[in-house]
């Protein structure tokens, strides 16, 4: 089953990442999004990262405009109906998934594979509401996707051979090293590094060490290239929490989220989106 046009519906931190390394890993790629400021920032963030890539040399301007020529917006997901993968990197919400590909089913043509950017959600249960649940399959990109290099691949219970085969052709041209891993609540990244992380948030609430003596300390004795509490930064308190509590459920009591990670959410201290999480972000005001 050739991939030759690639459909990414969400154009958020994410879905913008996965159009770039679409474009640049030569295939025709159509992001979407319902909002049109989100597309409108989604396309400029896309020419400022090709625009960084030749400055650094990582890219030559003549591959970024060959990318360029192959990516194009759409405003409804009906659009990508040429699609021959469908990427959803939507919110980590399961019934917003389900709705979706429920979507997809109907206006994809039948041999069309539909993927998520999951880090944790069940593939099957997604699957299940569509007529094709061989042809879908999870594709968890890390954040910042044009910069990270693994790709988890997860099978869901009825994921083909060649859907897989398929998928991990992609995830090559895109530039990334892919590891296969069969459905479970987590995958393998998440449900380690949601460990970690909520361990940390522990720490800290008993004054073990501070924020950053915790990251330095896995930084230089672990090897780690980021601390938890950057790592939780940039992908979101929220998002963090939402999957602890998909692990607490389905995986039991160790996986019961912080009550301090839980107090920094509800106070809106979401990370580098939110201009504070563990750490500030903020602008300091001006003295009078």
């Amino acid at each position: 089953m050739p991939v030759n046009i690639i459909a990414v519906i969400g154009a958020g931190t994410m879905g913008r990442g996965i159009a770039y390394v679409s474009a640049l890993g030569g295939y025709d790629t159509i992001l979407e999004d319902v909002r049109p400021e989100v597309l409108a920032e989604a396309t400029a963030w896309i020419r400022g990262a090709f625009e960084e890539g030749v400055v650094r040399g990582k890219v030559s301007a003549a591959d970024v405009q060959s990318a360029l020529g192959r990516l194009r917006t759409a405003a409804r997901v009906e659009e990508a109906s040429d699609a021959d993968l469908i990427i959803e990197a939507a919110p980590e919400d399961i019934e917003l998934k389900i709705e979706l590909f429920g979507m997809f089913d109907k206006f994809t043509r039948a041999e069309t594979i539909l993927a998520t950017n999951t880090s944790s959600l069940s593939i099957t249960e997604m699957a299940a509401i569509t007529q094709r649940p061989e042809l879908c399959v999870g594709m968890h990109f890390f954040n910042p996707v044009p910069k990270m290099k693994l790709l988890e691949l997860v099978r869901g219970l009825e994921t083909s051979d060649a859907t897989l085969a398929a998928c991990r052709e992609v995830g090559v041209r895109m530039g990334k090293e892919v590891v296969t891993v069969r459905e479970s609540p987590g995958f393998i990244t998440s449900r380690v590094n949601a460990l970690i992380g909520n361990e940390a948030f522990t720490m800290l609430e008993a004054g073990i060490a501070s924020a950053e003596d915790i990251d330095k300390a896995l930084k230089l004795g672990l090897n780690h290239p980021m601390g938890p509490f950057e790592l939780v930064d940039l992908v979101g308190l929220d998002v963090r929490l939402s999957i602890l509590e998909y692990l607490h459920r389905t995986l039991g009591e160790k996986y019961r989220p912080s009550p301090l990670l839980r107090q920094y959410v509800n106070a809106g201290r979401l990370g580098r989106k939110a201009g504070r999480g563990v750490y500030d972000y903020r602008e300091p005001k001006p003295k009078s």
